[in-house]
């Protein structure tokens, strides 16, 4: 009995040994891929497609920048540009299979997919000459609007544009005007001067002319601004409006005349700098304004862009968009694009902007066309020299976004790191997408980390990734 009970507690030991020797089988978790495109800082490698990332469930030290999809935040409009009368120029000149192949690379979904354009209520300064879509000789006026005439335009821009919209019918557009008709102006100059408070009416109705009219030639302007930079009255073409202007004729005229014409064109205010906020904010104190208003436009020459979501803590019921900024030639491709993708690309995504718009697609080597007193260093996305073309740093900020980030697309959180300003989306198809600037000077890796599934991604210096799963 003494043996067998000895026996018993042998064997018992003996199983406790072998229990304690066996390993915990590993957890398998299954693998998933990211697709990963990257542009350096020193523009040596230029929205490329890298070597696909696979998730890993090896821990390490590094940066963690966790996405949360239950964190949903506004719909995405698009990325894109201005295509300004000077870019429309340069693009009718190419040949004709030259500018269709251009035409493709930047609106079609295998390659840029940009999503939305800014076009100009008549010239703008980056036009080849100033004009309205109603000039008339000195002292005559024309309040009905009978010689109001798209005429300007249908030569260069409205030719570009269709071919635009046949290869991305869905692509949005936005109308800014740079000044109304000289004769409705108090200086009765294109440069400066305020409108005439006895044309409110008159200028409304060319506003609805200019919808109806492009909409005539199948061309749908989703949104107007109802001024570029109000407060800047020194450009050529430009118009001081200062806020209670800006009220007084949404609210006494403009926004009854699209209401009485039926249009779904919406109605954007400000379109100016992040440093006067108090703009948009008293006109949309106006009530009577405010209910014809779908949101408000910014750029980014002065103040900061975390500046912007203060508005849309005051009126969050209001759109906010992100419409202009420019590169000044000769760029610093490494300092231009990290500035543009941390403050425009995340920041104004991060801060409620349902559209980043750079300025502009096109100029030529010497930044032509413009007016006499435009703008005579704004980099185009594109340098055009007849059928030549370079691509200029404007076209990898934005390429990083619009190739990917679908219109419809809704903002997701994402955690921020220290020196990892990023950004993410998900697609009405269910992807995900990440936009990450290494915001330093040396390379660096970090992990970006979604439901479980945790990829560890080096980039260079000034290096901007796109990843998508």
């Amino acid at each position: 009995m003494r043996n067998g009970m000895l026996f018993l507690l042998v064997m018992l030991m003996l199983a406790g040994c072998n229990k304690k020797n066996e390993q915990p089988k590993p957890v398998e978790t299954k693998v998933v891929t990211a697709a990963f495109w990257l542009t350096s800082g020193d523009g040596k490698t230029l929205l490329n497609r890298e070597p696909d990332l696979k998730s890993s469930a090896v821990n390490n030290p590094n940066a963690v920048i966790e996405i949360d999809t239950t964190q949903v935040f506004q719909e995405m409009d698009g990325f894109g540009y201005t295509l300004t009368g000077g870019s429309a120029i340069l693009l009718s000149r190419m040949g004709s299979a030259e500018r269709q192949a251009l035409l493709q690379e930047l609106f079609s979904k295998e390659g840029i997919g940009v999503s939305y354009l800014r076009l100009s209520i008549g010239a703008s300064d980056l036009s080849d000459r100033v004009f309205t879509y109603n000039d008339l000789p000195a002292g005559m006026t024309d309040p009905e609007m009978k010689q109001f005439s798209l005429d300007p335009e249908r030569r260069e821009l409205i030719p570009v544009l269709k071919e635009i919209l046949a290869i991305h019918p869905g692509l949005k557009l936005l109308g800014s005007p740079w000044t109304p008709p000289v004769w409705m102006k108090d200086n009765k100059k294109s440069i400066g001067g305020s409108l005439l408070p006895q044309y409110y009416d008159a200028y409304a109705l060319y506003l609805v002319k200019y919808v109806q009219g492009m909409a005539a030639e199948g061309i749908r302007i989703d949104a107007i601004t109802v001024q570029n930079e109000p407060l800047h009255p020194g450009n050529n073409p430009s118009l001081l409006m200062p806020a209670v202007q800006q009220a007084d004729f949404i609210r006494q005229s403009l926004g009854p005349a699209f209401r009485k014409a039926g249009l779904q064109t919406k109605i954007i205010i400000y379109d100016h700098n992040a440093d006067r906020i108090d703009y948009p904010l008293e006109v949309l104190a106006d009530a009577g304004a405010r209910q014809y208003i779908d949101g408000t436009a910014f750029h980014l020459y002065g103040g900061s862009v975390h500046d912007i979501s203060r508005v849309h803590e005051a009126y969050p019921d209001k759109n906010l968009y992100f419409t202009e900024q420019w590169v000044g030639a000769p760029s610093n491709f490494g300092g231009d694009l990290a500035w543009h993708v941390r403050e425009l690309i995340v920041g104004a995504s991060r801060n409620w902007c349902r559209t980043v718009l750079e300025w502009n697609l096109a100029a030529d080597p010497n930044q032509d066309p413009h007016t006499e007193g435009g703008c005579t260093q704004c980099l185009g996305a594109l340098t055009l020299d007849g059928n030549k073309v370079t691509r200029n740093v404007a076209y990898y900020i934005i390429g990083h976004a619009s190739k990917f980030v679908q219109p419809g697309a809704v903002r997701i959180g994402s955690t921020l790191p220290e020196g990892w300003p990023n950004v993410a989306f998900r697609n009405p198809d269910g992807s995900k997408v990440a936009i990450v600037l290494n915001d330093a000077s040396a390379q660096r890796t970090f992990n970006l980390r979604h439901a479980g599934h945790k990829w560890v991604i080096t980039l260079p210096a000034g290096g901007v990734g796109t990843f998508i799963w």
